[in-house]
């Protein structure tokens, strides 16, 4: 999800500031939600949740589940 998009303009670190590389759907104090997701369940995830959030969907919702797998907490699975 673009940061700028996501409630509070990212997540939040364990101190409670914002995390800027995570949005908040995905980083809450300080920890990953649904830490065991795999490349395919994350994909699946935004394309659910940018839908909800009004972005059209196709090629906009594509370009960024196409980024997921370079994400750090993807990248070492």
């Amino acid at each position: 999800m673009p940061l700028k998009k996501s409630p509070n303009g990212g997540g939040t670190n364990s101190d409670g500031s914002i995390n800027l590389m995570y949005c908040a759907l995905c980083y809450e104090n300080g920890k990953f939600n649904k830490p065991d997701w795999d490349v395919n369940q994350m994909q699946y995830y935004v394309k659910v949740k940018m839908k909800e959030m009004g972005f059209i969907m196709g090629l906009f919702a594509s370009s960024f589940a196409k980024k997921i797998p370079n994400l750090e907490r993807l990248k070492k699975k």
